[in-house]
């Protein structure tokens, strides 16, 4: 509203003296042309004699006076002075410029020597005049005089300039009603983003901004819902994170109290007690350390990639997995690149959470291969079983946190690993997917992609 009201202020104000400036150049130009057509006259015969005027300025200004037609009737008048006196004067318009009733401007006049033009004020107004003296044989004669008044005029462009205000006025108005009622359709998302914003709990995060249209506002409507989306999906799993820890760790802390509980002095009994206490608790601190594994891997110094010889990382994981039980251990490096970027210790420990993994899944006699393969996809390291495979629609939940693949699943251990190994494959910028084995059982993939993770920003712990 405001910048508004300044442009028409400005638009005001220019176009009076727009207009005002227009005014001035007409007035002199009508001036001018009075005194051209009179100097003409001047210098040509006169038409009773048929001689040159010479110096005969009354019958020069008789005739004259006889024969001009005003530009502006109503607003113009023309003086003529002879010997320092008064000699006849027009008044077109029944005394509207009555100059004659103002004998301190004639003393101005009628003695002139040289042309002056200006301005002077009367009883009707503002008035504007050209002065020129009438020369005979190098001697003054009289003083030819051409008179305007421009108050007219300027009463016409001030109303026009009160006009065009008072329409400045009406669209300011008018303005100002369409801002106001648009500013509040503008605002309307701002306070029900606000509204919103206010209503959100920790444990009620549903509430949304209904969103319409493609502009700004509608933009950051959905951004902040996409906002609440990761907000809600980022408290649930910490609800669910604790609810499944806290369910873990019930069970050995249970046993643990229990049989400390019911201790006797058998040694025999004490020695057994101490072993299952010992059990449970490695247990647990296994759990705590997934955990605390998954929490490093959102942090910048997780991974620390270095570029390393793919078979010789293969072989070496290779030799670590035959350790974990008698199998059909299988190593195939064919298609396998060089060279590869990446975190060699935590591509280790994903691995061997997939040989465990495949170990659980297994039986002794049964088939374990593991390899490396460049295509398209980038670089591809699996890791094959050929033990009872797992159901299409478990596959996607096996790498959520807690998660065991169902009831007859062999695997006993905290339902993190595949969760570990998840989070070690996303940090490289990869994924992890699985699929059905040639012989029957299940295939783990740790797909990295063909470019150069981001290198670590602090330096820290692994």
């Amino acid at each position: 509203m405001l910048i508004l009201l300044l442009g028409i202020v400005v638009t005001v104000v220019t176009m009076r003296q727009i207009l005002f400036a227009q005014l001035d150049v007409r007035i002199k130009d009508e001036l001018t042309q009075e005194v051209r057509e009179f100097r003409s006259l001047a210098g040509g015969i006169d038409p009773r004699t048929g001689r040159p005027f010479g110096g005969d300025v009354e019958s020069l200004f008789d005739t004259f006076l006889d024969r001009n037609v005003p530009v502006d009737p109503d607003d113009e008048q023309l003086l003529t002075f002879v010997g320092g006196d008064l000699y006849q004067a027009t008044d077109y318009a029944g005394g509207t410029l009555g100059l004659q009733r103002e004998p301190s401007l004639f003393a101005r006049w009628s003695e002139l020597e040289a042309p002056r033009s200006g301005a002077v004020g009367s009883e009707d107004g503002e008035v504007r005049y050209l002065a020129v003296p009438v020369r005979a044989n190098e001697e003054v004669r009289g003083v030819f005089v051409v008179a305007i008044l421009a108050e007219a005029d300027q009463a016409e462009i001030d109303e026009a300039v009160r006009i065009a205000a008072l329409v400045g006025a009406v669209a300011l108005l008018l303005g100002s009603l369409l801002a106001y009622f648009a500013a509040g359709r503008v605002l309307d998302p701002l306070r029900e983003l606000t509204e919103t914003a206010r209503s959100i709990e920790e444990s009620d995060l549903t509430a949304r901004i209904a969103v319409s249209g493609n502009d700004e506002l509608a933009e950051l409507g959905r951004t902040f819902n996409g906002m609440l989306d990761r907000l809600e999906q980022s408290f649930a799993s910490q609800r669910d994170l604790i609810r499944d820890v806290s369910h873990e760790l019930r069970t050995p802390i249970t046993i643990v109290r229990g049989h400390l509980e019911l201790l006797g002095d058998d040694p025999y009994e004490r020695r057994e007690t101490v072993e299952l206490v010992t059990d449970e608790l490695d247990r647990m601190s296994r759990l705590v350390n997934d955990l605390l594994t998954l929490a490093r891997a959102e942090r910048p110094d997780f991974l620390r990639p270095t570029r390393v010889e793919v078979e010789q990382l293969l072989s070496e994981i290779f030799a670590k997995a035959k350790l974990l039980g008698e199998r059909d251990w299988r190593l195939e490096l064919d298609a396998a690149p060089r060279l590869a970027l990446l975190d060699p210790q935590r591509i280790t420990q994903a691995m061997i959470n997939l040989i465990d993994n495949a170990v659980q899944q297994t039986t002794g006699g049964q088939s374990i291969a593991i390899g490396a393969t460049a295509d398209g996809d980038g670089l591809r390291l699996w890791v094959a079983d050929g033990g009872r495979g797992i159901a299409a629609e478990r596959r996607q939940r096996l790498f959520e946190r807690f998660e065991r693949g169902g009831a007859e699943n062999l695997y006993a251990g905290t339902g993190l690993g595949l969760a570990i190994v998840k989070a070690i494959a996303e940090a490289h910028g990869g994924r992890v997917r699985v699929a059905a084995a040639r012989e029957g059982g299940a295939e783990f993939s740790i797909v990295l992609p063909p470019r150069r993770p981001e290198p670590p920003t602090e330096e820290g712990p692994a």
